[in-house]
């Protein structure tokens, strides 16, 4: 274990009362995504007992019967929408040991012969208990509206601190940008096929993922200038934040998606977090930005091997994620896009 603490920035202290940003925070920020990729965020806006009863409302979501759960099952939704069962998400080529709720912003799907682009069969409905847990619904669309806002302001931010006009990046977020979230519970397990991991090895691949996670602990991540696992420690009431794939395209490995992991809970235990991955549009297409010559000298190009490409448009980079992770939907809605 490399010994290298994960910074903590308050977002409360970003800019000065006029609006500016301030540079003391523009210089924390781009030093602890550039050197860790990992940061942790304080106060940054959530409303009084918002986190916790998103938090609760999240227990009570895996805490329904089984049958409730699968009531929302992912395999029925061509979309990658919905409940994911224990042990049928894969990552790095293994089952996680976990079960989740994905979502992302509501929509109608288009036909198939009104597609521009095959990453347009990600646009879709949710689906949620509205029966049995109708306000989980309210409460996590409210978390997203709220962590738009803030993966707002620290895109801003990440501009201005690479010498950039804050608003670079606001023409590839506009119109609608395809965020997408998970609800998360990993559980401990006696069964070997899922004992290896809660889950796997990999870099995330939108632009910044927000992750608000319990006080468990077990998430690690692997700096590339370190190449060692480091725990992320559980910070009350924090949101973790770490660098997407889109991110390193954008700024040409400047900033690169930190591989990152999450340690088996040991049987009988659980372990909760929320993830929102705050991602462009679909069809929008990160350029590398132009840096300063003292940026550019640290900006070896993105991280690619022969199992990950890094697709500069968002949809495409998005849906190869999709079809990895989850390849019973795969199978089943999109096998000719298979193989």
């Amino acid at each position: 274990m490399a010994d290298i603490a994960i910074p903590v920035l308050r977002l409360t202290d970003a800019r000065t009362p006029d609006g500016r940003f301030v540079p003391e925070f523009l210089d924390e920020l781009r030093r602890a995504l550039h050197e860790v990729g990992f940061l942790q965020l304080t106060d940054f806006g959530a409303d009084a007992g918002q986190v916790d009863e998103l938090a609760d409302v999240t227990r009570r979501f895996f805490a329904l019967p089984l049958a409730d759960r699968l009531a929302l099952d992912n395999r029925a939704s061509p979309h990658f929408r919905g409940y994911t069962r224990l042990g049928h998400e894969i990552t790095a080529g293994r089952p996680d040991a976990r079960e989740q709720l994905d979502f992302a912003p509501e929509q109608a799907p288009l036909p198939r012969d009104e597609w521009d682009a095959t990453y347009r069969l990600l646009e879709g409905p949710n689906q949620w208990p509205e029966a049995s847990l109708p306000e989980l619904r309210e409460k996590v669309l409210a978390w997203a509206e709220l962590l738009s806002g803030v993966g707002t302001e620290l895109t801003r931010a990440l501009a201005a601190a690479l010498g950039l006009p804050e608003t670079h990046f606001d023409a590839v977020f506009a119109g609608a940008p395809h965020w997408f979230g998970k609800l998360i519970r990993y559980v401990g397990v006696q069964d070997q096929d899922l004992q290896a991991q809660g889950v796997g090895p990999h870099a995330d691949w939108g632009f910044l993922t927000l992750l608000l996670q319990d006080s468990t602990g077990g998430l690690q991540a692997r700096p590339s200038r370190s190449g060692e696992w480091v725990d992320v420690p559980p910070l009350d009431g924090a949101l973790v934040v770490n660098v997407g794939e889109m991110l390193e395209v954008a700024t040409h490995g400047y900033l690169v998606a930190t591989v990152h992991r999450v340690l088996p809970c040991a049987p009988a235990t659980t372990r909760q977090s929320i993830g929102f991955f705050w991602s462009p549009r679909l069809d929008a297409t990160l350029d590398p930005v132009p840096l300063t010559p003292e940026l550019a000298a640290h900006a070896p190009g993105v991280t690619e091997t022969e199992h990950n490409a890094l697709l500069p448009r968002f949809g495409d980079n998005a849906l190869k994620g999709w079809l990895r992770s989850h390849p019973e939907v795969a199978a089943r809605h999109h096998a000719d896009l298979l193989g």
